[in-house]
């Protein structure tokens, strides 16, 4: 859901309208980058039972984790600025819903993360459902863009050749476009996401093989006998988020499990259906505008006028959509991305509900402000705006991530007793430290392509700032 926002829809159109498939290449690159930095917050997750907030503000001086909180809420602000005026102008041109009373419509998805967000393993199973429930929303925007890809007209050999870097890349913003496609694409609250939905994996594989016992969190020795029922079970509920939160620690064996399988889950989904959707996009948009004028400053309106023109209405309207449960569905996974970042830079203990409703609220103003203030015009160029800041908030946000991952004291992995033994088969002696530990570290070659990565993303970004300035954007 995370990598196939209205932010996606923003740049993908803006791609292929100024320079036709050639951008391709960097909806690749950014699929690759995205993959190879979710691998790495699985990693975190995983080994530590800690998000990458959390772990900032376990690992880092309290300044350095303030700062990079401050940078998160930022992220937070640009990325549910794109999910909310992506929904709003779906909902604007599908069913003529003023613009400002989409903005404020969008506020629904926090009815759905009330519901499915705990940090117990009680609701384990309806978190299930509830991602169920969101695989089917993907599934449908998955199919929406095969449906459209199947009514445009194109020369298939122009759009792999776009796969393969070229002088296209180049020409007019390209390299600002660039930019924004990495913002979208690889998506900074994901991150923060990625290293945290592993958790109720973790717990739950415990307490099924016995490594965890609830019984012994439920420990009813010096509770109070007058307590009902329902008190009893919230009470319940409070010891074990307690201890999930501050004292549970991820075995070996729940490590070693849900690290494979995560892995593949995140290859699977990341190189077939965002990877499709987001190429998609970009196809759409430079078989439809690339070459007209109208291409110039093109946005969501046009895209959707020019569908319905020069193939069918009914084109259009799936394309909007297909837009609008992007949007809808994005908009989730930013606020629960919002809700796993206070909570673990800042530990901000108050009612959940008012918990979310408040991260969720305050994106939502400089969206409303956008679409009172500014209006149709200015929409396409915010949602673009907003793709280049996330782009340069990911050096910054990246670099915790890389760090901590890097560093053996924090990377280590407890082995289970029947795995300490020395070279000769004994057991090792009790406080020695050699091969009690797992070392889950990154290599010499990953550290090398982490950084490769995010010098490469911290370059781009300052020629964009450059080229931004020199056009006086």
């Amino acid at each position: 859901m995370a990598y196939m926002d209205p932010g996606n829809y923003a740049t993908g159109i803006t791609a292929g309208a100024s320079n036709e498939y050639s951008l391709l290449f960097f909806v690749f690159i950014s699929n690759i980058i995205a993959i190879f930095l979710q691998s790495l917050c699985i990693k975190l997750g995983s080994v530590t039972g800690y998000d990458l907030a959390r772990s900032c503000r376990e690992y880092l001086p309290r300044w350095m984790n303030l700062t990079v909180w401050v940078f998160a809420e930022c992220a937070i602000v640009a990325t549910d600025v794109a999910e909310v005026i992506g929904a709003a102008i779906a909902l604007n041109i599908l069913i003529k819903v003023p613009l400002p009373a989409g903005v404020v419509i969008t506020l629904v998805d926090v009815l759905f993360v009330l519901l499915a967000y705990r940090n117990d393993t009680s609701s384990t199973k309806f978190i299930k459902y509830f991602e169920y429930g969101m695989a089917a929303v993907v599934m449908a925007v998955v199919i929406l863009f095969a449906v459209e890809l199947s009514n445009i007209h194109a020369d298939a050999r122009d759009i792999f050749r776009g796969f393969v870097p070229s002088k296209q890349m180049f020409d007019k913003n390209g390299m600002t476009i660039a930019t924004s496609i990495i913002g979208s694409t690889v998506m900074i609250l994901s991150l923060f996401l990625g290293s945290g939905v592993v958790q109720p994996r973790l717990r739950e594989y415990d307490v099924k093989h016995g490594h965890v016992s609830l019984e012994d969190i439920y420990d009813d020795e010096g509770v109070d006998e007058k307590l009902n029922e329902k008190q009893r079970a919230q009470l319940q509920y409070e010891k074990e988020a307690t201890f999930f939160y501050k004292e549970y620690k991820p075995s070996y064996e729940a490590v070693m499990y849900s690290y494979k399988f995560s892995l593949i889950e995140l290859a699977v989904t990341l190189v077939t259906l965002a990877l499709f959707v987001n190429a998609a996009i970009l196809i759409v948009s430079g078989s439809t505008l690339y070459g007209t004028e109208e291409a110039v400053n093109a946005d969501l309106y046009t895209i959707h006028k020019l569908l319905s023109e020069s193939l069918s209405p009914i084109v259009g309207t799936i394309f909007m959509l297909a837009l609008l449960l992007s949007g809808q569905s994005a908009g989730i996974v930013c606020t629960i991305s919002g809700q796993i970042v206070s909570e673990g830079h800042i530990n901000w203990t108050v009612k959940p509900w008012i918990r979310r409703l408040t991260t969720r609220s305050i994106s939502i103003i400089p969206a409303l402000i956008i679409s009172v203030c500014i209006g149709r015009n200015g929409l396409g160029v915010a949602l673009n705006i907003s793709q280049v800041v996330i782009s340069i908030l990911l050096p910054p946000l990246t670099a915790p991530l890389i760090y901590f991952t890097s560093k053996k004291s924090i990377m280590r992995l407890e082995l289970p007793e029947h795995m300490q033994v020395n070279e000769d088969g004994t057991q090792i002696e009790v406080g020695s430290e050699e091969r009690k530990y797992k070392n889950m570290a990154n290599s010499w070659l990953t550290m090398i392509v982490a950084v490769i990565i995010w010098i490469f993303i911290t370059v781009l970004n300052v020629y964009t700032i450059y080229q931004m300035a020199k056009d006086g954007i």
